[in-house]
Formats: C-alpha cells, structure tokens, sequence
C-alpha cells in the first residue's frame, strides 16, 4: 500500500521526508540509510539525502512506499505549512 503525504512548498528533503513519514525514527537514521542506499526515489537507489523531493514522487524504504501529493490532490497525510525551512 502506498502512503500519501501532501506538501505545501514546492519539495521537501528526502532525510526529512523519511523522519516525517515515520519511516525512521531520527534524521541520523535517515541520513544513514539514505547513505547506505537502502532508499530508492522513483524506483531508483538514491544517496543524497539533500534530494529534492517533489508532488508526484515515489519513495520506497522498508518495504513501504510514500507517494508525495500537492494540495490540490485527494486524500492523504497533509504535511503542515512551514515557515522558512525545507518543506
């Protein structure tokens, strides 16, 4: 099953993404197994945990995959609006 988590801005950060989500429980955790290249984006492995995650993304971790949404989609975990910051 897939999770969505809608996002007000125009990208979040993977690492952040993983903590938010809940798919790690810290951003060090997150950090280390982005690094590891456990995590893929879009069904890609993927290193960076700085990546830009954007509306239309997939991430997969663990056996879970997220699907990031903008406002305007249906449904979903809605991220709060923040000011000055990554998401």
């Amino acid at each position: 099953m897939t999770d969505r988590i809608v996002i007000h801005t125009e990208f979040i950060k993977l690492d952040a993404l993983l903590k938010y989500a809940g798919l790690c429980e810290t951003g060090g955790e997150a950090k280390s197994v982005v690094q590891e290249g456990l995590v893929c984006v879009n069904g890609e492995a993927c290193t960076m945990r700085g990546k830009k995650i954007r509306p239309g993304d997939r991430v997969s971790f663990g056996g879970s995959e997220i699907e990031v949404a903008d406002p305007e989609s249906s449904g979903g975990r809605k991220l709060p609006q923040h000011s000055g910051g990554a998401f």
